[in-house]
Parts: C-alpha cells; sequence; structure tokens
C-alpha cells in the first residue's frame, strides 16, 4: 500500500461566529477559496496534478451547500478537471476529510488530494440543517439523545469533574493560546483573510480571552441547567438511573466558541510528491473512527486514538503530542484520564475553548497544529481526535518524515 504524506497545512484565522465578528462578511464561498488558493500558491501547485478536493462542512444549506468543495476550486481558479466533495460526519468532519484524502493516495486511485473544511457559524447557524437527530421524536426517544451540552454536563457528573476543574481548564486554554500567538507559533500556516481591494479583515483568532480568570469563569451561570428542566436531564437519567441528578457545570466561557474558518491539507503518495517535486513534512500512520454510547455521546475519542494507535502498531506512550478538540472541557479532561496522558503534551497551545471550533474545519485545523508543533519542538508523533454529534470518536496518527 502507497503512504500518504502531508506536503502543507494552511488555515484561516477564526473569527467570531456572531454578526459582529470580523469574518462575518466573508461568506463560507470566499472562506474555502481564500485557504484553497493559499495552498496552491504556497507549493506553486500546478492545479491540474490535483485529483480531487475533499472539504468537511456541518451544515450544507444555503450558502453553504451545493457541494461547496466543488464550487471552491472553480471559484479559487483550479483546473476545471479538479474534483470536489463535501463530507459531513459533524465535528469530525475536517478530519474525515483527511483521511479520506488519505485512503485515496494509500489505494492509489489519486496521487494528490487536498483535504480540509469550511463552516460561517455567523452566516449559516448550527444546527439549521435539522434532520432526525433533533426533529423526529421516534428517533430522539429510542436513542435517548439529548443536546451536547447535557451530555458534557452528563460526563462531569459520572467521573465527579467539578466547576473548579472544568473552568480551570478553560482557563489554561486561554493562557496557552495567547502565549501562542504572542510567540508567533500560527504565523507559519495562517493565512491572513483580505478584501478584494486587498484590505485586511482579519490575521488573528479573535475568540482568544487572555484576561480569561477563574473569578471571571465563576460568574457565568450554567448554559444547560434550563434544557436540563425541560426534560433532557430526565432523558439522560433513564439511560443512566444510577445517578441522582446532573451537575450542571459548563457554559459559554468552557465551551467551545462559536466561530467561522476554514483549513486545507496537501496529501500525496510517493508518485504525487514525485509529480510536485515537493519534500513531505509528515506521514499519515493510520486513522480510525469509532461509535459510542449516543446519550453520553462525548466519550469516543480516547478509543478512536487506541484503535488508531493499534492500526500503526504503537501504544499511546509513543505518541509525543496530542490535539483533543475542546468541544467541551469535560471532553478533554476524560480524554486524558482514560489515556492517562499528562497535560503538558496535550492542546499545548489551546483548543476550542480559546481559539473556537468551526464544525466543518476543525479537524483539518488540528492536524496543520500537531504538525507545526511536532516541528517546533523536533518530536516525531502526533495524534489528533474529535468527539462527534450522536456517539462517535475520529482520530488520525500523523508521523514527520
Amino acid at each position: 500500500m502507497n503512504e500518504a504524506f502531508i506536503i502543507d497545512a494552511v488555515r484561516t484565522p477564526r473569527g467570531e461566529g456572531k454578526a459582529r465578528g470580523a469574518l462575518n462578511s466573508v461568506t463560507p464561498l470566499e472562506l474555502a477559496t481564500v485557504v484553497l488558493r493559499a495552498i496552491a500558491c504556497r507549493n506553486h501547485l500546478d492545479t491540474s496534478l490535483v485529483d480531487d478536493v475533499v472539504l468537511g462542512c456541518v451544515t450544507p444549506v444555503n450558502e453553504q451547500g451545493s457541494d461547496i468543495a466543488r464550487i471552491a476550486t472553480l471559484a479559487a481558479g483550479y483546473d476545471q478537471r479538479v474534483t470536489g466533495l463535501q463530507v459531513n460526519r459533524f465535528c469530525a468532519s475536517g478530519l474525515e476529510s483527511v483521511n479520506i484524502a488519505a485512503a485515496k493516495v494509500m489505494s492509489g486511485q489519486s496521487d494528490i488530494v487536498i483535504a480540509g473544511g469550511v463552516e460561517s457559524m455567523s452566516r449559516v447557524p448550527m444546527s439549521s440543517d435539522g434532520g432526525a437527530m433533533t426533529g423526529d421524536p421516534y428517533v430522539v426517544y429510542r436513542n435517548y439523545f439529548t443536546p451536547q451540552g447535557i451530555a458534557a454536563d452528563l460526563i462531569c457528573t459520572l467521573w465527579s469533574y467539578g466547576r473548579e476543574d472544568v473552568d480551570s481548564f478553560a482557563v489554561e486554554s486561554h493562557r496557552r493560546a495567547a502565549a501562542a500567538w504572542l510567540d508567533g507559533r500560527f504565523s507559519g500556516s495562517v493565512v491572513p483573510v483580505v478584501s478584494d481591494a486587498g484590505l485586511l479583515i482579519l490575521d488573528h483568532d479573535e475568540h482568544v480571552r487572555a484576561d480569561t480568570s477563574l473569578d471571571g469563569l465563576a460568574r457565568l451561570k450554567p448554559a444547560f441547567a434550563a434544557l436540563g428542566d425541560s426534560g433532557f436531564d430526565t432523558i439522560a437519567l433513564q439511560r443512566y438511573p444510577a445517578i441522582e441528578r446532573i451537575e450542571h457545570h459548563h457554559h459559554a466561557g468552557n465551551s467551545s466558541g462559536i466561530v467561522d474558518g476554514a483549513a486545507a491539507v496537501l496529501i500525496a503518495n510517493a508518485e504525487g510528491v514525485r509529480k510536485l517535486g515537493l519534500k513531505p513534512r509528515a506521514r499519515i500512520r493510520s486513522f480510525a473512527t469509532v461509535g459510542s454510547e449516543p446519550t453520553i455521546m462525548l466519550t469516543a475519542p480516547a478509543p478512536s486514538v487506541e484503535k488508531a494507535a493499534k492500526i500503526a502498531g504503537m501504544n499511546i506512550g509513543d505518541i509525543d503530542l496530542h490535539e483533543v478538540n475542546e468541544a467541551f472541557a469535560s471532553v478533554v479532561l476524560r480524554y486524558m484520564d482514560l489515556l492517562d496522558v499528562p497535560h503538558d503534551i496535550v492542546n499545548v497551545n489551546g483548543g476550542a475553548i480559546a481559539l473556537g471550533h468551526p464544525l466543518g474545519a476543525s479537524g483539518s485545523i488540528l492536524l496543520g497544529t500537531v504538525l507545526d508543533e511536532l516541528e517546533r519542538r523536533d518530536l516525531s508523533v502526533g495524534a489528533c481526535t474529535l468527539c462527534a454529534a450522536a456517539g462517535m470518536g475520529i482520530a488520525t496518527i500523523i508521523e514527520r518524515v
């Protein structure tokens, strides 16, 4: 089987996913176009050599509809023979796009594929695509579906993570992210977004708050208690009758930020590398997905990484750095406990609590982040993982070359 090499990875800055956010004036198509043009320009890419473009997008409706991957290749000026595929595995979509691209080049059916993702959460609101998971009472009843915030608080309740635990984790996420920006650790991969007139729109992650403190977070009320009181706590307790009640500890300050953003990753096999005449930065050693219990929903990252490590013939101890999507603080706390990995090798430059979580792009962003940091620290192996709605997890393990 061919190897899948990572040639390059870029991303936009992440803008606040609100009407006042800097990227609200930029359509999702334009965000995707920014990263596709950037990865082509940085690598002097003859786009006629690219076999496919695979982009994650979790809410593929309205401005994000109509197979945004194909439309973005045309908008970016790629050769018209380059096809495009939009993929949706909820929050895992951006990493699933990488894994699909890797599978294509490993099989030899493609030599060069660009993976990535895009989400404009300020312009296309989360969950605006509907679906049975939230809209079909029969499906919800049979599977005990609850909102993700309820699931995150259920993790806190079952494994005794208190309010100070999740708030402390959030403070550290902001501290690390602010330090990373101050130190220029993202500068090699972040592509500024500019207007057609050449005016700068955004060149930094807008959601980071360097002054986040425990005292400040303590003043925030739990965000999901009212949802729980409306009936979702009762649904969760039917699945977990051993607990008396759900402790609600999550709020906007210790949950992932709603943001806009896009990312792209250039992936090739050995033949593709030869065609491009470029030096690979890393190889994709393995990837995996795992389904988990759908009420608690958010506990699959650890078993996903374990599965990917087994496929790669590795132990968890062989992984130098972990990037775990900070959907909620409890997700990463549980991951670290399950795999017995210290926080000093997990999300070392902060995570989605501080930087934001543009749903369809986050997985591709994590891959670029861990690759940059492996190079900066002269380390070898990195793992990326995300939880996803309806009880799924995804993982990818890469190794520098």
